[in-house]
């Protein structure tokens, strides 16, 4: 098996999206918000609430989310197509400059940014960090939920691409 051959097998599952926010205090004297797309997010435990997202080791988010325990995740709907690519950007690109034009508001529980027009948002605070090959698996109990009446269906990655449901 190929990298090549596992990738395509895995694009084949569709994933929905999410956007990880946390609060990164140590970006300058009022600190920033920063944000990753993620569709390796997930439901782990009902009692107690415990979701699970996988970052890339040594990214940007990995190194944040070692240091901020308090982090969010707003599962994006299919009109925020835009908004996930910006976010799956690679590189250093500034998060303050990325999130200048997105409409959010802070998580009570978390200072988190929540994404406006999402279709839920989760707040979290890390349990527990499982290195796992080239990624870290981060189980974080929920804090609080928000369900805004947002319209519309899921975003969802599928062969590489975004793609709405119908």
């Amino acid at each position: 098996m190929t990298e090549e051959e596992f990738r395509g097998a895995l694009a084949r599952l569709a994933a929905g999206v999410v956007l990880i926010t946390a609060h990164d205090e140590e970006d300058g004297p009022f600190g920033a918000p920063a944000g990753m797309t993620a569709t390796a997010f997930l439901s782990v435990s009902l009692e107690p609430p415990l979701v699970l997202v996988s970052v890339r080791t040594g990214s940007r988010m990995e190194e944040l989310l070692e240091r901020q325990p308090l982090w969010a995740a707003s599962l994006l709907s299919e009109r925020q197509r835009a908004l996930a690519g910006r976010f799956a950007m690679k590189g250093r690109v500034s998060d303050r400059l990325l999130f200048q034009e997105v409409p959010h508001t802070v998580g009570e529980a978390t200072g988190a940014p929540l994404v406006e027009g999402a279709l839920a948002a989760v707040e979290c605070r890390t349990e527990q960090r499982v290195p796992a090959g080239d990624h870290t698996l981060v189980v974080a109990r929920v804090l609080g939920v928000s369900l805004p009446a947002a319209e519309g269906g899921p975003l969802l990655y599928y062969r590489s691409r975004y793609r709405a449901l119908g």
